[in-house]
């Protein structure tokens, strides 16, 4: 059986869902690129011939995620331009967990010059598309993004999401205080 080749842009997202995966599991600092190697099923060397090195990796992997966000945001928008709207949106993104715990890792990683300029940029980015799409005013932005950040802290520990651990009474008393936090 004859195998197809994968073209250069099919291969370089291969090895970042690959490196999603690795980098959610295991952080910045403990993940190698022979564990992405591994999960793509590639060699280790080819990992660095297409990224550079696993800070590059790493970069590509923080802004696939920042875009996926961005996408996700925009496609709301186009049905409901609101924060509620834009929110209901990110919720949907607690069954891609990783995303988020990728995320939470480059602000963890953000000591490092480049990390941290790349995770401020995506951040702010991510901060313009949405005052962009709703309009919002500035503490209305800071109460989107607290929340938010909460949202992401809860899917990472599975307190939120498709696969939620059962609640503990202080889940309950949390989630309960949380504006449309059951919503699907």
């Amino acid at each position: 059986m004859a195998r197809t080749r994968l073209t250069a842009q099919d291969r370089h997202a291969q090895l970042v869902a690959a490196a999603l995966q690795a980098f959610a599991e295991g952080g910045y600092a403990g993940t190698t690129t022979d564990q992405v190697a591994r999960i793509a099923g590639v060699s280790q060397p080819y990992v660095i011939r297409l990224f550079g090195s696993k800070q590059e990796l790493f970069l590509a992997t923080l802004r696939y995620a920042g875009d996926r966000i961005e996408a996700t945001w925009r496609a709301a928008a186009e049905q409901d331009p609101t924060l509620h709207g834009l929110g209901h949106a990110y919720k949907q993104l607690l069954a891609e967990r990783e995303l988020l715990i990728v995320l939470l890792h480059g602000y963890g990683a953000a000591a490092e010059t480049t990390i941290g300029d790349a995770v401020r940029a995506c951040y702010g980015n991510l901060y313009t598309v949405v005052r962009e799409l709703t309009g919002a005013s500035p503490d209305e932005m800071r109460d989107f993004f607290a929340m938010g950040m909460l949202i992401t802290v809860l899917g990472a520990m599975r307190v939120l999401g498709p696969d939620a651990v059962p609640p503990q009474p202080w889940m309950t008393d949390l989630l309960g205080s949380m504006p449309h936090a059951g919503e699907k």
